[in-house]
């Protein structure tokens, strides 16, 4: 079932948290699930050594926590989604990953602040690193965007992230009755292009293999399927098409791996994250 049960969202006070967490009440309300919103303060006793300087700046981050709350649950009340709440010392991305395992939520969604050129660039460090080490599925919600599951825009490359994703992109378009667009990018250099033709020419044709699998899997399934294979570079067509075709959603995987290579996400799904027009599903290859 492609339906999330519990959906816990990060929020900071920003309006992209803030509307991040009404696109999550929207789900809510389709799914009829629990939604829980987290804001998280910093600990600042070590920095303190008198006793009644960290009770007062204590008190003020909580005072700012409970105030970004209590206007999240403005939020919810408008929505018409009951909530719960969740005040939280500690770092962003601790205690997101941290709640989002002990609570067992299934979707975890985060707002995208960039809004220049350079900020697009670089997904947050928090968002960053959620999504390279968490379990759970990571939507990231552009500032001003609407989330739907009318057009599914599913980036694939046949790596086993991939395949997580794709089971994913197919379950949400038979659930919501959308339509879905499984795309795959050939991303190489003119001189590969001029130096090797005949592997470039491989290349598409793997590519087209990978999409025209998907096609028959979701076909099979009643889901309107187009099957796209573009050249060029992988985050720019993927964002330009979602443009294009009109797409509510990106669903593509999550290539982190452990350790330190799970602090950070692939270049490209931090890239996609940074420009797409709409939101973007990450979805754990751990799920």
């Amino acid at each position: 079932m492609a339906r999330y049960r519990k959906i816990l969202v990060a929020v900071d006070g920003s309006e992209s948290g803030k509307n991040a967490f009404r696109q999550a009440c929207r789900i809510a309300r389709q799914d009829k699930c629990w939604v829980t919103a987290l804001t998280t303060v910093p600990i600042f006793s070590d920095q303190f050594d008198v006793l009644s300087i960290r009770e007062k700046v204590s008190a003020t981050l909580k005072a700012e926590g409970d105030r970004i709350l209590d206007d999240i649950r403005a939020v919810a009340q408008e929505e018409d989604v009951f909530i719960s709440t969740l005040l939280m010392e500690g770092t962003p991305f601790d205690t997101i990953v941290d709640t989002a395992d002990d609570g067992n939520f299934d979707l975890v969604v985060m707002g995208r602040h960039g809004r220049h050129r350079i900020e697009k660039a670089l997904v947050g460090s928090v968002t960053a690193r959620v999504i390279g080490s968490s379990k759970r599925n990571v939507l990231v919600v552009p500032a001003g965007s609407r989330i739907g599951w009318e057009t599914i825009l599913l980036a694939t490359d046949g790596s086993k992230h991939s395949g997580t994703a794709t089971r994913k992109a197919i379950d949400l378009a038979e659930s919501y009755h959308g339509r879905l667009l499984a795309l795959s990018v050939v991303d190489v250099t003119e001189e590969f292009q001029t130096e090797a033709p005949e592997a470039v020419d491989k290349m598409v044709t793997d590519s087209l293999a990978f999409v025209e699998t998907v096609k028959k899997n979701a076909d099979s399934r009643g889901i309107a399927t187009e099957a796209l294979v573009r050249e060029g570079e992988t985050f720019e067509v993927i964002t330009d098409l979602a443009g294009k075709y009109g797409s509510n959603v990106i669903v593509m995987g999550s290539h982190g791996r452990t350790g330190f290579g799970r602090l950070l996400m692939g270049s490209v799904t931090e890239k996609v994250i940074g420009y797409a027009p709409c939101p973007v599903l990450v979805v754990s290859a751990q799920q």
